[in-house]
């Protein structure tokens, strides 16, 4: 049994993830901003923690992961979130969790991002999504360079459709969506194998069951 910390525990795939962890035996902490989401989270089987990290110090958050064997990010502003949301949350707090995670000595360290963040996106600058696309890769490139014993997960297009455990793990996957179910299942999975740490795992919809597709790619 592990515990694990779920930063932005009321978005959908982590509301996800924190269902399949409970119910497989984990101690799950979920932080969420808003306290009118408590019983949401609760449902999940998750201990809620009402926190809002976009103006959190690094200090305050390594004292509310502190104790944890694992931090999974999976908050966000989203591109819908106005420019500097999306810089405050997606890049500066993302940050500062990966350095409250290393000062608390949580070493594992999962992040849900997308399947295009690199510096060389390609995103337009006029698109809505280019600040989305440049906060992700700030940040993911931080990671990196971290001591943490990190994964990067990078999916394509969210959609709300049930998942069903396969998916095609590769750079360019011939598919261009995935289910928040399945990325949520690909969180779970890579948690319990410390041996894709220091791996970027880009995947969409595909034919092969999870734990196949990541073990070949």
């Amino acid at each position: 049994m592990s515990t694990i910390a779920i930063i932005g525990g009321h978005g959908k795939v982590a509301m996800h993830l924190a269902r399949m962890l409970s119910d497989g035996g984990h101690q799950v902490s979920s932080l969420f901003r808003n306290p009118d989401h408590r019983s949401d989270v609760e449902s999940t089987g998750a201990t809620p923690v009402v926190a809002d990290v976009e103006h959190l110090s690094t200090d305050e958050i390594a004292e509310l992961i502190a104790g944890h064997d694992a931090v999974v990010w999976s908050a966000g502003a989203g591109a819908s979130g106005g420019t500097a949301a999306t810089y405050a949350v997606d890049r500066d707090a993302a940050i500062r969790s990966m350095d409250a995670a290393q000062n608390a000595g949580v070493r594992r360290y999962v992040m849900v991002s997308f399947i295009g963040s690199r510096n060389d996106h390609g995103i337009p600058e006029s698109e809505a999504l280019f600040d989305y696309a440049e906060a992700k890769a700030a940040a993911d490139d931080y990671l990196r360079g971290t001591y943490l014993e990190w994964t990067i997960l990078g999916p394509g297009m969210l959609t709300e459709d049930v998942g069903n455990g396969l998916i095609e793990a590769a750079p360019e996957p011939a598919d261009n969506k995935i289910s928040r179910e399945d990325v949520a299942r690909v969180a779970a999975f890579v948690l319990d194998k410390p041996e894709t740490a220091g791996r970027f795992i880009a995947f969409n919809n595909g034919d092969t069951p999870i734990e196949d597709a990541i073990s070949v790619a």
